[in-house]
């Protein structure tokens, strides 16, 4: 699929997951054959008032820029903004693009600028945001509308079915969206009220697919190849976004490429399995320090132990861990029971 110019090959997304997709997780999700990531949520308002200080530029004053950097081995990448004032986001949209702003520290803009009218998050939504914009067509698509003509990058938008079981509207907002200029949607199968309650209703994301031209990216219940297959079947979507289903598992989109092509894959060993636990680790360690970075880590940690037999022991031990030795010790300690069984 492509979005304006930005190919995607098999058109495989990883989500923007506040907390998780920083740069070390889509790193980890790219090598193993994501194709497009999206950097965590940023607050348009936070940017545009970072610059408005006068104050020295310090990492501790600069926390939203620090979000939205990209990094020339990431591109294709896009930043996701979230707001509900057009003014704010547009502004936001031309701070992204040009890279004049405090505490730019990414090397490239981004390949395209998404916008959160998707999360459902109490202190989002009481703002105004994410999605509790599905309630405000109008407002929706004027912010669309004013960061489309601010930018000349692609506006994309991640919206849900609606806001309840009594107003699902994604088809008409959908429309919105794109007549004021959005060049791809994405659609996650639930409603704000079901937050990430099991069961995605797939066929809301087929009616958008059918009442649009801009690509469609369909969103939820993505845990494996059979499943991706079966949206993209069922749906007639272009794409697929991995959310919960990346998490503790980047081997995730080998195995739909693998799927896709028509070729058997051959899932990690639980010794791979631990080996890039560690690497996520150590990597969040040098970028935060080690009381930080293992502090990030632990629910890495839990979730890479998924599925594992033995995990449950290993897991309230790695959430207790504080030391990158301590986490190490237990992930040995695993592997030595597993081979003795």
């Amino acid at each position: 699929m492509t979005i304006s110019d930005i190919q995607i090959p098999h058109g495989l997304f990883l989500a923007p997951l506040a907390g998780v997709s920083d740069r070390c997780f889509r790193r980890l999700a790219r090598r193993y054959g994501a194709e497009h990531t999206t950097s965590e949520m940023v607050s348009a308002k936070a940017l545009c008032y970072e610059q408005r200080s006068r104050r020295p530029v310090t990492e501790s004053r600069v926390k939203t820029a620090i979000l939205a950097a990209v990094m020339r081995d990431e591109s294709p990448m896009s930043v996701q903004l979230f707001g509900s004032e057009p003014e704010f986001m547009a502004e936001a949209a031309r701070l992204l693009e040009s890279g004049e702003y405090r505490g730019n520290c990414g090397e490239i803009p981004p390949a395209a600028i998404d916008v959160n009218m998707g999360c459902p998050m109490a202190k989002i939504v009481g703002n105004g945001e994410g999605s509790a914009l599905m309630k405000d067509p109008v407002r929706a698509a004027a912010i669309v509308r004013a960061m489309s003509d601010a930018v000349k990058l692609p506006i994309t938008v991640k919206i849900r079915a609606g806001w309840d079981q009594n107003s699902i509207n994604a088809v008409e907002l959908a429309k919105r969206l794109e007549e004021a200029g959005a060049k791809m949607i994405c659609v996650h199968g639930r409603t704000r009220q079901q937050m990430y309650a099991p069961s995605a209703d797939w066929s809301v994301i087929r009616a958008v697919k059918e009442a649009v031209s801009v690509p469609v990216v369909g969103n939820g219940d993505i845990f494996c190849a059979a499943d991706a297959l079966r949206m993209l079947r069922e749906t007639g979507c272009d794409g697929v976004m991995v959310a919960r289903g990346a998490q503790g598992n980047p081997w995730i989109f080998s195995e739909l490429i693998a799927a896709m092509e028509g070729r058997e894959y051959t899932p990690p060993t639980l010794t791979e399995r631990l080996a890039v636990a560690l690497e996520h680790a150590e990597t969040l360690i040098l970028q935060k320090g080690e009381r930080a970075g293992i502090a990030e880590s632990r629910k890495h940690m839990a979730w890479y132990l998924h599925g594992v037999r033995g995990a449950a022991g290993a897991r309230d031990e790695v959430m207790r861990a504080e030391t990158l030795d301590e986490v190490k010790a237990v992930f040995e300690a695993l592997q030595v029971a597993q081979r003795t069984e």
